[in-house]
């Protein structure tokens, strides 16, 4: 045998163990609850809602029939019949809230309140907390008129009845971390309610795994271009995390992890989820943390530390958007819910499902990962150590190319070490836990070992 054949078949024979990738057709739970989106349900739930008038943060909060308050009401009523089912593990509240008067967008002190529904998790000692939320407030094309009708059909009931569908389906569920689908109000006031809630999870010390924000996610034509695509919906994410120390900007430059921040890894994390359990949908990964002009409820979680990013469609109707419901030269105006495609909201729902129910059900990420940059070598060496909690069926090695948006290889192994090879100077790595069934933590991003 010449040896450049003895070569081949001695590093064929070594890295044979290493490449046997982990084959996972996915968890059947996750797409039997996928199977029960039911699109016609959302459309219900925004019909609903836009059955209030206006949502308007500072309308009224007496009538049954109109306003803000009226669509709080419901929403848990609906919270409180889903619970019925969950086993006592789902309950409700309102949760109350007061700011201030800012010669702004408030005009008065206002007592404002988030319908929050906690699905409680089943494993004591897992302190982990995901989030998912929509904004339940409207507006028209004046922001501090709360008196007209505002019906905010696909901003934001579409989020909401994301958020309430999920809630009605995974609470039938057990999981072993706390899920919290929560209605926000004040959105279009400066992000109030989000603010507070983050605020809040702050102060109390949650370990919010991760917040899913879900802001206009029921439209699939463009106003002006005319554009009409129900397959792709797009996820923001921030590049630089918004409270990074001084040591992890150094970490940062060292590794030129500037595209690799936890909540890129989490936005790269919903497409590959995506990808395996919703067909005919794919994430368009937006590297910026919103839109220009615009602002989302992810943004005070970023602010509080936690990782957080923003669901939005891919195609904006901006003659829908904030706008006073009228006929002008022959164009209907307003966010009505007859300009909503209710099979993408759909879609929309099963990738938040897909997302959450992966990340609840998954081992905890690995610790203290690292990559050897202790000699030259066209290999590969990653070591961790396994998480806390219940221990991973294995290990994913994330891999894809400096210039690459999104991972394109993935290497499954057993141990807690492997070398691999893909040369360190041309490649970006993560490493994730994962269980029997293909549930994966978030990824880890390496820093070198000297």
């Amino acid at each position: 045998m010449k040896p450049i054949a003895i070569l081949f078949l001695l590093v064929s024979l070594f890295l044979s163990p290493i490449l046997s990738s982990q084959t996972t057709v996915g968890d059947p739970e996750i797409k039997k609850m996928i199977m029960e989106i039911k699109a016609d349900k959302m459309e219900s739930i925004v019909r609903k809602l836009v059955s209030f008038g206006t949502r308007h943060s500072l309308s009224d909060t007496k009538s049954d029939t109109r306003g803000v308050g009226a669509a709080q009401r419901w929403i848990k009523a609906e919270f409180d019949t889903y619970a019925k089912e969950s086993g006592g593990r789902l309950t409700s509240t309102i949760d109350y809230y007061w700011v201030k008067a800012d010669a702004k967008r408030i005009t008065t002190n206002s007592k404002l309140g988030n319908v929050m529904a906690v699905l409680k998790g089943t494993d004591p000692k897992d302190e982990r907390v995901l989030i998912i939320s929509g904004h339940m407030d409207s507006r028209a094309s004046d922001v501090m008129n709360s008196k007209i009708d505002a019906p905010g059909a696909n901003d934001d009931a579409s989020g909401v009845a994301a958020v309430m569908e999920l809630s009605r389906i995974m609470s039938k569920r057990s999981f072993p971390c706390t899920l919290i689908f929560v209605a926000v109000t004040g959105e279009e006031q400066g992000l109030l309610g989000a603010r507070h809630l983050a605020d809040s999870a702050k102060v109390a010390g949650w370990k919010v795994m991760a917040m899913l924000n879900n802001d206009m996610i029921g439209n699939s034509l463009s106003s002006g271009t005319n554009l009409r695509d129900n397959t792709k919906v797009r996820v923001f994410s921030e590049t630089i995390p918004y409270l990074e120390t001084e040591d992890e900007a150094k970490m940062r430059k060292t590794t030129n992890r500037d595209n690799d921040s936890p909540s890129r890894q989490l936005a790269r994390y919903i497409k590959t989820v995506t990808n395996q359990y919703v067909d005919q949908l794919d994430i368009d990964l937006v590297y910026r943390n919103d839109r220009f002009l615009r602002g989302g409820d992810h943004t005070p979680f970023i602010q509080n530390g936690f990782t957080a990013v923003r669901f939005c469609e891919k195609n904006e109707n901006f003659n829908q958007q904030h706008q006073d419901v009228r006929l002008e030269n022959n164009v209907q105006y307003g966010d009505l819910p007859e300009f909503m495609d209710f099979e993408y909201l759909r879609k929309n729902a099963a990738s938040n499902l897909a997302t959450l129910s992966n990340l609840a059900w998954s081992p905890n990420p690995p610790l203290s990962v690292g990559i050897e940059v202790k000699e030259l070598t066209n290999f590969s060496t990653l070591e961790w150590k396994a998480p806390e909690g219940n221990a991973p069926y294995g290990y994913q090695i994330l891999i894809r190319e400096t210039s690459a948006s999104h991972w394109e290889k993935t290497i499954f192994v057993k141990d807690t070490k492997a070398t691999i090879p893909f040369s360190k100077d041309n490649y970006f790595f993560a490493v994730q836990s994962v269980d029997a069934l293909g549930h994966a933590s978030l990824p880890v991003f390496p820093v070198p070992i000297r």
